[in-house]
C-alpha cells in the first residue's frame, strides 16, 4: 500500500513527465511545421493529410524523446526536492535510501508499461503514416527505397538479385535470377543488363537477356536482345522500403524476419535491430530514472542547473552509444542484440555506481 510520501513523489514523478511532453512536443511540431511548410505547400499537400502527418509526427517523435524527457523531468523535480531540503527530512524520518527510491521504480514501471504498449502497437502505425506523408511530399525521389545491392530470396529455390534499382524509372540493373533444384544444383540461371517493369503491360522487359541451362551436363544457351516476360515476383521485392520495419507491430515484425531470414535479406540486422530496440525501451526507462535520482537527490552547491546540465551531458551519451551501435549492427554486421544490450549495460552499471554514491 502507498504512503503520503510514496503518493506525493509518483504525482510529483508523473506531473511533471507530462509538462515536459507537453511544453516540448508542441515545440517540436511548430518548428518542424516553420521547417517543412515550403514544401508542403510547393507539393500541394491536401490539409486533411497535413494535420494526419502531424499527429503521427506527435507520437512518432514523442516516442523517440521518452527516455530523454523521463530523465529530464526526474532531474527537474527531484533537484526541487533536494533544494528544499525534503529528501534529507525524509530520509531522516528513518525510511532508507532503497525505500526512498520505490515510488520512483513505481512511476518507471508505469512509464515503461505505457512505452511498452506504444512501441510495440501503436507508434508503427503511427511511422507509416508519417514516413509515407514525408517521402511523398518532402522527400521525391523515392529515397525512402533500397536500391543498391538488393537480394531477395522468393522461395527455397529462386533468388533473384540487382546490383542497383531506379524505383523512378523503374529499371534494375545487372538482374540476375537463379533457380535451383531438390539437389541444390544450379537448374537455371537468367541474366540482363537491366530488368523494366512497364506497368501498363504488366510485364517485364529484359534488355540483353541471357538464359543458360545444364542438361546432362551441357550448358545451353539463349540469347536475345530484349525479352517481354512474366516473373513470379512484385516489382516491391526489387524495391523494399527502407523503413517497413518501424511500421508492423511485433506481431507482424516477427513474421516479416522470418520471412526476410528465408529469402536471405542481406539488410536483415536492421530488421531485427529494430525489434531488439522496442524491447530494450522500456528496460532504459529503470535505468535512466536510477540515474536521476542518484544524481539529483544530492544537494549541491550549484542546484539545478548543474544536475540538470549533467542530464543533458548523459543523455547525449546515451543517443551517441545508442546511435553508434546501431550503425555498426546495421552497416558492420555487429550483434543487433549486442547493440541493443552494450548501451544499457554500460548505463545500468553506471546507474550502479551512481546509485552507491548516492547512498553513501
Amino acid at each position: 500500500m502507498l504512503s503520503i510520501i510514496d503518493k506525493y513523489i509518483l504525482k510529483r514523478y508523473l506531473i511533471t513527465f507530462g509538462v515536459m511532453i507537453l511544453l516540448f512536443i508542441p515545440i517540436g511540431i511548430m518548428a518542424h511545421l516553420a521547417e517543412q511548410i515550403g514544401k508542403m505547400q510547393a507539393n500541394e499537400a491536401p490539409l486533411d493529410e497535413i494535420l494526419v502527418y502531424f499527429g503521427n509526427f506527435t507520437i512518432y517523435i514523442g516516442s523517440l524523446l521518452f527516455p530523454i524527457f523521463l530523465f529530464l523531468s526526474i532531474i527537474f523535480f527531484t533537484s526541487k526536492l533536494a533544494s528544499n531540503t525534503e529528501i534529507v527530512a525524509i530520509l531522516s524520518s528513518g525510511v532508507s535510501y532503497n525505500r526512498f527510491l520505490r515510488p520512483y521504480l513505481i512511476g518507471a514501471s508505469i512509464i515503461a508499461l505505457m512505452m511498452f504498449i506504444m512501441g510495440m502497437f501503436i507508434v508503427p502505425t503511427a511511422s507509416k503514416g508519417f514516413n509515407e506523408f514525408k517521402f511523398k511530399y518532402l522527400k521525391k525521389g523515392n529515397q525512402d527505397r533500397v536500391t543498391n545491392n538488393v537480394f531477395t530470396q522468393l522461395n527455397k529455390t529462386d533468388f533473384i538479385y540487382v546490383s542497383s534499382f531506379d524505383p523512378a524509372r523503374q529499371i534494375g540493373y545487372n538482374f540476375t535470377y537463379e533457380r535451383f533444384n531438390a539437389d541444390n544444383e544450379l537448374d537455371f540461371k537468367i541474366s540482363a543488363a537491366n530488368i523494366r517493369w512497364i506497368e501498363k503491360d504488366t510485364i517485364y522487359r529484359l534488355t540483353s537477356y541471357e538464359k543458360r541451362r545444364l542438361v546432362n551436363d551441357t550448358a545451353l544457351v539463349d540469347t536475345k536482345r530484349r525479352l517481354d516476360t512474366l516473373f513470379t515476383f512484385d516489382i516491391g521485392d526489387l524495391t523494399p522500403v527502407s523503413y517497413v520495419a518501424e511500421t508492423k507491430n511485433i506481431f507482424q515484425l516477427n513474421r516479416f524476419i522470418a520471412d526476410q531470414r528465408q529469402k536471405g535479406a542481406s539488410n536483415i540486422n536492421t530488421y531485427v535491430l529494430v525489434k531488439y530496440k522496442r524491447w530494450a525501451l522500456p528496460i532504459s526507462a529503470f535505468i535512466l530514472t536510477i540515474i536521476a535520482v542518484a544524481v539529483a537527490s544530492v544537494k549541491r552547491r550549484g542546484g539545478m542547473g548543474v544536475n540538470l546540465a549533467f542530464g543533458i551531458v548523459v543523455a547525449f551519451i546515451f543517443i551517441f552509444f545508442d546511435k553508434v551501435f546501431g550503425t555498426l549492427a546495421e552497416q558492420a554486421g555487429f550483434s543487433p542484440l549486442l547493440a541493443v544490450i552494450i548501451p544499457n549495460l554500460l548505463f545500468g552499471i553506471l546507474a550502479f555506481v551512481l546509485l552507491q554514491k548516492a547512498k553513501r
